[in-house]
């Protein structure tokens, strides 16, 4: 019998995104000046308030204060009536020293030997039914959402939009786990004040179906717009007005929408945020690493859809051990145990090696902190970080190591593929 499976996104105008994007500034700033930076900062957004914490051991300092209003104004809140805006808001700093018990189990004689900055376990996920070996509902909610903010941007085509939108897709797939069609899309998006309610919605229905959902179709592959049709369920700003939002609206949080950071649902979630932690924190790189891993493995073909799990003890270097589950799907006489081993032997997972390969003590973060962190474009990018003093940095980085297809051959040879 046909299923329905659901996944949602949040914009970078999300007051938890919001957050995020401010927390992983400061990471990338910390970085970019001291490479060996610890980091783990959390932000709090709510009405013309910021709220800094967390624990740094760096030999750089930063105007936190004026990166946090930067990447606001950046994502979009610029004006007074959002009631929260970069330039008026006001931010408060409570960061502080990193712990030396936390410290003395992370770092040691040789980087080689640096232990886990946490306990816990981390999951990967790829599936072969997206080119970017991501679940089909995310990715789309996903790009509905980046659409979304070219057209603010653009100011052109709709001239309405605020900052703050979220978008949830439902697909319809076969018993053999075939997406089939798009059975409903939701999308509420903050915008301005209009005059009449019952025009305003008709409004925005109207350029959502007839602008925003037809520049979304045609970048798509031709398989994934078939399963664009004339039935699909529409729910456009169902509560009606959406004026207030953003941190005016609900208070945001760094570390919130972690299923949105990820998978949307599919395979499995370890529990740990990833934005604001510098890669030290497994919670971070080991999920990039387990990411890396089942997406080079499917698409090598050791299975079309498979779920890593890796884990840790805190200051131990060796993780406790690999999972794999490729869901019934690998196409040779292999067990999943049996591949585990294999896995093993392919990638090393101490933290510094995983620090190393994926390339994670660059400033690498803030492009991470919204539309998610996996399934994203691996490219090299240019940026200038600026200091309090004047000075200034420019660094060339790479971006979304993890979604390089790097090891492919290597997985290939070791399964005879």
């Amino acid at each position: 019998m046909a299923y329905l499976f659901t996944s949602e996104s949040v914009s970078e105008g999300h007051p938890d995104k919001v957050a995020d994007q401010i927390s992983d500034a400061l990471i990338d700033n910390f970085l970019a000046f001291d490479k060996d930076s610890k980091v783990a900062c959390e932000t709090l957004v709510t009405t013309g308030q910021v709220v800094l914490a967390g624990e740094v051991k760096s030999h750089t300092y930063l105007d936190v204060q004026k990166i946090a209003r930067d990447t606001i104004n950046k994502i979009g809140y610029t004006k007074g009536e959002y009631m929260f805006d970069g330039n008026s808001c006001g931010v408060f700093s409570a960061i502080h020293e990193q712990s030396d018990d936390i410290n003395r189990g992370v770092d040691r004689a040789t980087k080689e030997q640096q232990g886990a900055g946490d306990q816990g376990m981390m999951f990967g996920y790829a599936t072969s039914e997206t080119e970017n070996y991501m679940p089909l509902a995310l990715d789309l909610s996903h790009r509905i959402l980046i659409e979304l903010a070219a057209l603010r941007r653009e100011n052109k085509e709709i001239t309405y939009l605020r900052p703050d939108s979220k978008s949830q897709v439902t697909i319809e797939y076969s018993d053999d786990n075939i997406p089939q069609r798009i059975d409903a899309i939701v999308l509420s998006t903050q915008h301005d004040d209009f005059a009449d309610d019952d025009t305003m919605l008709a409004k925005i229905r109207k350029d959502i179906v007839g602008i925003l959902i037809p520049r979304v179709k045609t970048k798509l592959p031709q398989n994934l717009q078939d399963l664009f049709n004339d039935h699909i369920t529409y729910h456009i700003n169902p509560t009606g007005k959406f004026v207030i939002g953003g941190p005016h609206g609900d208070t945001g949080l760094t570390g919130r929408k972690i299923i949105v950071d990820t998978y949307g649902g599919k395979g499995a979630h370890g529990g740990g945020a990833f934005s604001g932690k510098d890669p030290s924190k497994v919670d971070r790189s080991a999920a990039y690493a387990t990411r890396h891993i089942a997406k080079n493995l499917v698409a090598a073909g050791v299975a079309d859809e498979i779920l890593v799990q890796v884990s840790y003890a805190i200051g131990v270097v060796e993780p406790m051990g690999i999972f794999i589950n490729t869901y019934g799907t690998c196409p040779f006489n292999m067990t999943d145990g049996e591949i585990a081993k294999i896995v093993s032997k392919i990638f090393d997972m101490r933290p510094f090696a995983i620090e190393e390969r994926l390339k994670l003590r660059s400033p690498i973060y803030s492009e991470t902190a919204a539309y998610g962190h996996m399934g994203r474009k691996n490219e090299t990018v240019t940026k200038t970080f600026t200091q309090p003093t004047g000075e200034s940095i420019t660094l060339e980085v790479e971006l979304f190591t993890w979604e390089k297809l790097d090891y492919v051959d290597k997985v290939k040879a070791a399964f005879g593929l």
